[in-house]
């Protein structure tokens, strides 16, 4: 059975300890804020693998602690992108494992695919121009979602006609060559995303809804197994071979 440590343990790590035994994974410790003064080697080193869901200012220091303990480290954590360079090069330099991801849900990585084929086949269709939409709880910090960059920066990449991305504002907005995101945070929804090419004659819309955060969980899980024995830099395109 694997051995895995949660760093951080609120609603996200919570319910991975919950789906652990149906998926053959032993929890064998949990830091959160409370306890990060045990997030020292020796305690790590319990663990075959690490999963980390904490907060954005906590993150990379998360992650480097796991990569100078010699510990594979799964990260669902977004809002930390600025330093996710930083964090791979050190996993180079240190023959480690990491895995960052967006969003580990199953299906939204089969979502990004078909986002990623839809956007290839617009790359010649000028007269569709993109949007995205998330919705998500009150309590998520970011905004835009992780998610919704993933969903935008697959959009510049594979169409090839727009050079970024923002989050758009009340009133609606335009900025010239990028895709707009537009932000919500509503009661307890655990996530919806909505992709959207609009034309003057007809729109084609695409959307992910999450019901609940198992998904997320056990996408993560999936993931820990995956990268246990493993070196490298890796995403859920590799855990899913898609």
């Amino acid at each position: 059975m694997l051995k895995v440590g949660l760093l951080g343990y609120g609603k996200m790590g919570k319910t991975i300890e919950r789906l652990a035994p149906q998926h053959g994974v032993e929890i064998v410790w949990r830091i959160s804020r409370e306890n990060l003064a045990d997030r020292e080697p020796e305690l790590l080193n319990r663990a075959g693998v690490v999963i980390e869901f904490s907060r954005p200012e906590a993150a990379f220091e998360n992650v480097m602690a796991c990569l100078k303990a010699g510990i594979p480290v799964v990260s669902g954590t977004t809002g930390w992108g600025h330093d996710l360079p930083e964090a791979e090069k050190a996993c180079t330099a240190l023959n480690g494992a990491m895995i960052w991801a967006s969003n580990f849900s199953i299906g939204v990585n089969l979502f990004f695919a078909v986002n990623r084929k839809l956007s290839e086949l617009m790359s010649s269709r000028p007269e569709y121009t993109p949007a995205i939409t998330e919705i998500h709880h009150i309590y998520k910090l970011d905004a835009p979602s992780g998610t919704a960059i993933s969903l935008a920066q697959d959009i510049e990449r594979y169409s090839g006609r727009f050079e970024g991305h923002y989050l758009d504002t009340t009133p609606p907005r335009a900025i010239e060559n990028q895709v707009p995101i537009t932000a919500s945070r509503e009661g307890e929804i655990p996530g919806t995303h909505i992709v959207r090419w609009a034309g003057d004659t007809d729109e084609i819309t695409i959307e992910h809804k999450a019901h609940s955060r198992t998904g997320f969980a056990a996408g993560a899980l999936v993931a820990a197994k995956w990268l246990y024995g493993k070196t490298g830099i890796f995403s859920m395109s590799d855990v899913l071979d898609i």
